[in-house]
């Protein structure tokens, strides 16, 4: 078992003066891997006076200087690509096919914004067109100085490139706090940061909990944004905390995405775009297409052939080439979703699939991949984000209806759209109250595209121009042409 004391601050693994440990488990074999130095705020004093350091030489580069650092990241995961997916799956849980297409986006994350950093050089200084003679302004975008980034365990690499990869672009400077549940593939961000010589100070990554590194970070006086990603109770609390001194945030927080499937759809292809959006990563992804909205005329034959495909998953170690799902990556969050099943066990929904249907793996934080029909409106796993395996589906009457009931969500991260028309489905697509929406296909998550949602799901926007965005402070210098 690895013991993990260090803090990774101005470039060197220091120690830390707290003596709480962290368990880092295996999920499948339910059994601790490693344990970690758990933070406390005085390493956060220290991250972020070596951030703060760090900072006017870095902003001082070109984005074409920054940009070379970025490409090392992406080289440097690159060239640890078969490593850092079994390290993942191992932490996390998530099967080898999973963990790869996580690294390959976030390699392609960093190449990117190394792209976007170049290209804002082209926009520095820029003239900005005016009705007034005599008189010139030019536009330039600063960066928003030391940033904190918070990120998630579903997802670790891909959430820290997104946070990371346009922060450095941008010229911030970050300290980066890795979930306590997931720390192990993040820490190969320090080792990379190293190898390529990044200027120390421009990357600090503090190991810890919420208690010790996430508060004190999301509070401190010398951070002035804060990105995080993860559950509306702990965003809120960073949000209020951010508020005190009026500092810039961005939130990623929870979704309860509907996927509607209309009457000129193909119920076959419908079921394997269904499958994807609720079951990858055993359904812990915010973007999870939990709620299915069905047209009555195809809605037999679509819950059989998910009932076909659901019985057809391979639940087992992740590590294992012929596994299909892995298991929930804690034992809290496997908790938190049998909570729900018995709330539906009380609730007397019907159950096309559930753990009646087969037998689990005798270890692992495994859920049984679950379908519910049928379900009212006023359910709480309607309603709720369980972020777990379990589908909640109904028929509807009309298109009109459809959308009617997937905008009723206190939520708006994500939707899809499967219908037989293409332009059918755009044209609904525009009508759903979402960032980002699908139709007839998988979840297509790119770096050029922006992520982020309407109402509880967030604020502000990730990925794209507008990732970059959110790390840039707008100036205008103004005066005589």
């Amino acid at each position: 078992m690895q013991q993990l004391d260090h803090q990774f601050i101005d470039s060197r693994w220091v120690s830390s003066a707290s003596m709480r440990r962290l368990p880092v488990m295996n999920p499948y074999r339910e059994e601790t891997i490693a344990e970690v130095t758990a933070g406390d705020p005085h390493d956060v004093d220290v991250a972020v006076a070596a951030a703060r350091r760090a900072l006017p030489a870095w902003r001082a580069l070109s984005g074409a200087q920054r940009a070379v650092y970025l490409e090392g990241f992406a080289d440097g995961l690159a060239r640890r690509r078969d490593a850092l997916i079994r390290l993942s799956s191992s932490n996390n849980g998530k099967v080898l096919a999973e963990a790869g297409i996580d690294l390959d986006d976030a390699i392609a994350c960093y190449r990117y914004y190394a792209g976007q950093a170049r290209a804002l050089d082209e926009r520095q200084g820029r003239l900005v067109e005016l009705e007034a003679a005599g008189v010139e302004a030019r536009c330039y975008h600063d960066p928003v100085g030391v940033v904190g980034l918070i990120t998630p365990w579903n997802f670790p690499l891909v959430t820290s490139a997104w946070k990371l990869a346009p922060a450095l672009a941008a010229g911030c400077t970050a300290v980066l706090k890795p979930s306590e549940v997931t720390p192990l593939p993040e820490r190969a961000l320090a080792e990379i940061a190293l190898e390529i010589d990044l200027p120390a100070g421009v990357l600090n990554l503090l190991f810890g909990d919420g208690e010790g590194i996430g508060a004190p970070l999301a509070a401190h006086p010398g951070v002035d944004k804060v990105s995080f990603t993860g559950s509306n109770r702990v965003g809120e609390a960073v949000m209020r905390a951010a508020a005190e001194r009026s500092a810039d945030v961005s939130l990623e927080l929870g979704g309860k995405s509907p996927i509607l499937v209309m009457e000129d759809a193909d119920p076959e292809q419908a079921a394997d775009w269904v499958m994807a959006g609720i079951y990858f990563n055993a359904g812990q992804i915010c973007s999870a297409t939990s709620r299915l909205l069905v047209h009555r005329a195809i809605a037999e034959p679509l819950y059989a052939a998910l009932a076909e495909r659901i019985d057809d998953l391979t639940l087992g170690d992740p590590l294992a080439a012929g596994s299909d799902m892995g298991p929930l990556t804690s034992a809290r969050q496997r908790r938190n979703v049998q909570a729900y099943l018995a709330v539906a066990e009380r609730e007397g929904l019907v159950a096309v699939r559930d753990a009646s249907h087969r037998r689990l793996p005798a270890q692992g934080y495994f859920v049984a991949p679950t379908l519910y029909r049928d379900v009212p409106t006023q359910s709480r796993l309607w309603r709720e984000e369980i972020f777990g395996p379990v589908l909640c589906a109904r028929s509807v009457e009309s298109e009109e209806s459809a959308v009617a009931l997937a905008n009723d969500s206190d939520f708006g991260l994500a939707a899809t759209v499967v219908s037989g028309d293409a332009e059918r489905a755009r044209r609904i697509g525009r009508e759903l109250l979402a960032g980002s929406v699908w139709y007839n296909s998988e979840q297509l998550v790119l770096p050029e595209t922006g992520w982020g949602g309407f109402k509880r799901s967030g604020i502000g926007r990730e990925l794209g121009p507008w990732g970059l965005s959110a790390f840039l402070a707008v100036k205008h210098v103004v005066g005589p042409a």
